[in-house]
């Protein structure tokens, strides 16, 4: 996992940091969940990088955004930015499915997310970003 430094707060600390804070206040079923989530999405990709955005929200990011988190009253919510273009043959998608860009995965207390399945949703994310990155211009010389 890659630390971003734009990821560091005035006070020093990595997102890295606030994320794991976030998850030791979240002292019920919801921070296992918070971090059984972050465990699978970062083992699916090494270069994954953690931010901190939106006043409190941890986001996995790499060559774009991957899937923000957020831990509400009755469940943990894992929203991929661009979801809709993302193929889920396990049907982990069960929030925002008649949405044009974002799809959702809401976890309640007691509910098992299998990690194969969503290592492979974060990896479709991964290579969807890339896909849809620009080229980089070519270095030609002019004449």
């Amino acid at each position: 996992m890659k630390i971003s430094m734009s990821s560091m707060d005035e006070g020093g600390a990595s997102a890295s940091e606030r994320i794991y804070a976030r998850i030791r206040e979240l002292d019920d079923w919801r921070g296992k969940t918070l971090a059984s989530l972050r465990k699978t999405i970062l083992d699916a990709d090494p270069e994954i990088i953690e931010e901190w955005k939106w006043m409190g929200s941890p986001v996995w990011s790499r060559d774009g955004m991957i899937a923000v988190g957020n831990a509400h009253k009755d469940k943990v919510k894992l929203t991929f930015s661009h979801g809709a273009s993302l193929p889920d043959p396990n049907r982990l998608f069960n929030n925002g499915l008649n949405g044009k860009v974002w799809r959702a995965i809401d976890v309640s207390e007691g509910d098992e997310i299998d990690a194969d399945a969503l290592k492979a949703l974060v990896r479709a994310a991964i290579a969807y970003n890339r896909a849809k990155k620009k080229p980089a211009k070519s270095a030609k010389a002019k004449d």
